[in-house]
């Protein structure tokens, strides 16, 4: 398998030439496309309803969803579509979901100004690190018990909307989470139909037959105008958003998807990446989405099949199919807005439930667990300090409580 070539330089540089079309061509087969088609719907399902839970909730409207949409899906799939051609290596990049739950509370007491000036700073912030390859090092500083505690408790309000989705449409419900259940338990179904995206038929399929389709307008096809927001620079939104936002795209999304890379025997361009994912995150802020990563699940699914040499083309795929679907956002917007809020919910806290296992596990099972348990109770608890949410606090706290109780485990982390 082909690699960029080592050297001094911070930005990696490819080994070969960007490949010609004949040789995409050649190199198209059923495992890279069906792999790129699958990872687009993964994409398209969880990851889209958590958006359209976070932003109806934070009050955001049609046109920023579509925004939001465009610059999320339809420039992540042109970052993608690039970096899968210059470095023959199957990089999906899109947004950061664990950047979109940290969204949710900040919303209500955050205007949406200042959090685009957030997002801004987060970017430059995330840009820096990779120019002066800082990155692993800033990924040492905070124990992943502690970060993974903090994820722990902003994404388990999400899950806990899979019980609370039978009360409000028991039907919907239940089919969704059956299906979701079949699919799990049985590995042939799930290696080409993902479990979330067997929820979403059925889910659909279970609305329509109880009539709870709320599509009050015509629905077109029609090409998204995204909006120019205007950032604010508010000290209590980069407080409280910029080094969460920065820990969620760093050390969770782009430390999984570079890991997946590496395990499936490429030499990912890290620095590369990092740069790509702070000017992508620039980018995707002045159209109002969330920071822009390197995503791990999808990467999983680009890797699962077909050799190694010609995977990017999966890369690609995904990276088209990504771009059309931003592109076309109003229509993704009107549908998902059409359907009832518990089939939002209970489709948002599917797609995050095994992530949450993740997150706890690495939480409370190696070095700190102390200074993780404060953590995610700190951030579960939705409190505001100072007009600073829980998400920042949690760290301060449960890095606080490490340092005053459990040193010999931060001793340990830092010399290793």
């Amino acid at each position: 398998m082909r690699q960029q070539s080592h050297n001094k330089a911070i930005l990696e540089r490819p080994l070969d030439a960007l490949p010609h079309p004949l040789e995409i061509a050649a190199n198209a087969d059923r495992h890279n496309i069906v792999n790129g088609l699958v990872g687009f719907l993964f994409a398209v399902s969880g990851p889209l309803a958590i958006l359209l839970a976070v932003a109806t909730k934070g009050g955001l409207s049609e046109t920023d969803i579509n925004s939001w949409i465009f610059a999320g899906y339809g420039i992540g799939g042109g970052l993608s579509i690039l970096f899968s051609l210059i470095y023959r290596q199957p990089i999906g990049m899109a947004w950061t979901i664990p950047g979109a739950v940290l969204l949710g509370p900040a919303l209500s007491h955050i205007g949406f100004s200042e959090i685009i000036g957030a997002y801004l700073v987060t970017g430059v912030l995330i840009t820096v690190m990779g120019l002066t390859g800082w990155i692993r090092k800033g990924m040492s500083v905070f124990p992943m018990a502690i970060v993974m505690g903090m994820v722990s408790g902003v994404f388990l309000p999400f899950c806990l909307n899979i019980v609370t989705a039978f009360q409000d449409a028991p039907w919907i419900a239940l089919s969704m989470i059956a299906a979701f259940v079949t699919v799990l338990a049985l590995p042939s179904v799930a290696k080409s139909l993902p479990p979330i995206l067997g929820a979403l038929i059925v889910g659909v399929l279970a609305t329509l037959a109880t009539d709870n389709i709320g599509l009050e307008q015509t629905l077109l096809f029609s090409v998204v105008r995204p909006q120019l927001y205007l950032p604010t620079l508010s000290i209590k939104a980069m407080l409280e958003l910029v080094i969460p936002l920065a820990i969620t795209v760093v050390v969770i999304q782009n430390a999984q998807g570079l890991s997946i890379l590496q395990e499936a025997g490429y030499e990912p361009p890290v620095n590369t990446l990092t740069v790509a994912s702070g000017v992508g995150s620039v980018l995707f802020g002045i159209f109002g989405a969330v920071p822009a990563c390197v995503t791990g699940p999808v990467n999983a699914i680009l890797n699962s099949s077909g050799a190694a040499e010609r995977r990017y083309v999966g890369g690609i795929t995904f990276g088209v199919l990504l771009f059309l679907f931003g592109l076309f956002a109003p229509v993704a917007t009107r549908l998902g807005l059409s359907l009832p809020p518990a089939f939002i919910a209970m489709l948002g806290g599917l797609a995050m439930i095994r992530v949450l296992q993740t997150a706890m596990s690495t939480a409370f099972g190696g070095h700190c667990p102390l200074g993780a348990l404060v953590t995610f109770i700190v951030a579960f608890s939705d409190v505001v300090i100072l007009n600073i949410g829980s998400a920042f606090w949690g760290l301060v706290f449960g890095f606080l409580t490490s340092w005053v109780m459990e040193r010999d485990d931060l001793r340990y982390l830092w010399k290793s």
